[in-house]
């Protein structure tokens, strides 16, 4: 399949959910290639933050989907990291589609949100959403996606990590320096909580690591992980 990315980059949350209402408004189901052609080739701040969000979504309770959706964040997060000039993403991921009617229903409950966001974020400390802070802001991306895939065992804990994932996303989109000063400090928030939330052992196993979980009125404490 053959894309130019010839759309034009999107400065503000409701540009992104504006083009992509309108994406759904021309036929039945709107595909990620879709997306990447009328986004832009460089739209690299809704490719991390769009995907943040619905594991942020009754969605992330799925077993398997948080760790497939911090996959494709970290794969567009090491592309910013190398400086690459456009988001390139595998076939399969790129056929992936939803059905419009959803996404429609889904965009309409998010503009209100989007709305409150662009009149709080601005180009505030605008260096930092360039250079260096980008490499900064892609690599704490990468860290976060790590601590993923062991949180998943606990229903929404890798919430923690994706809610930072899609707030470095918000900074890259409205280039607020403010926004990607406050999302890098959740980060190692984030990180840090959940590297002592899996590392910390349950009282009653005495295990030196792991992440315990106890059978309500048992006893007896699993650990899914042995140091």
């Amino acid at each position: 399949m053959s894309h130019d990315r010839s759309g034009k980059e999107p400065e503000s949350v409701e540009d992104v959910i504006g083009e992509l209402d309108d994406l759904a408004a021309k036929g039945d189901s709107v595909c990620v290639a879709d997306v990447l052609d009328d986004f832009g080739k460089r739209s690299f701040g809704p490719f991390i933050m769009l995907p943040a969000l619905l594991e942020l979504t009754p969605v992330g309770a799925i077993p398997g989907i948080p760790t497939f959706l911090a996959s494709v964040i970290a794969l567009v997060a090491v592309q910013l990291l190398l400086g690459k000039e456009h988001v390139w993403l595998p076939g399969f991921v790129q056929n992936r589609a939803v059905e419009s009617k959803k996404l429609h229903k889904g965009i309409t409950k998010l503009r209100g949100t989007a709305r409150w966001l662009d009149e709080h974020s601005r180009d505030r400390l605008e260096p930092l959403t360039k250079g260096i802070w980008i490499r900064l802001a892609a690599l704490a991306i990468i860290i976060l996606c790590v601590t993923v895939p062991p949180l998943e065992v606990v229903p929404f804990a890798s919430s923690a990590p994706m809610f930072a994932i899609a707030s470095i996303g918000l900074a890259l989109i409205v280039r607020d320096g403010l926004v990607m000063l406050a999302a890098l400090l959740l980060a190692v928030a984030a990180v840090s909580g959940g590297t002592y939330y899996y590392y910390t052992s349950d009282d009653d196993t005495g295990d030196a690591g792991g992440l315990a979980l106890i059978a309500p009125g048992s006893p007896v404490s699993i650990a899914t992980r042995s140091a």
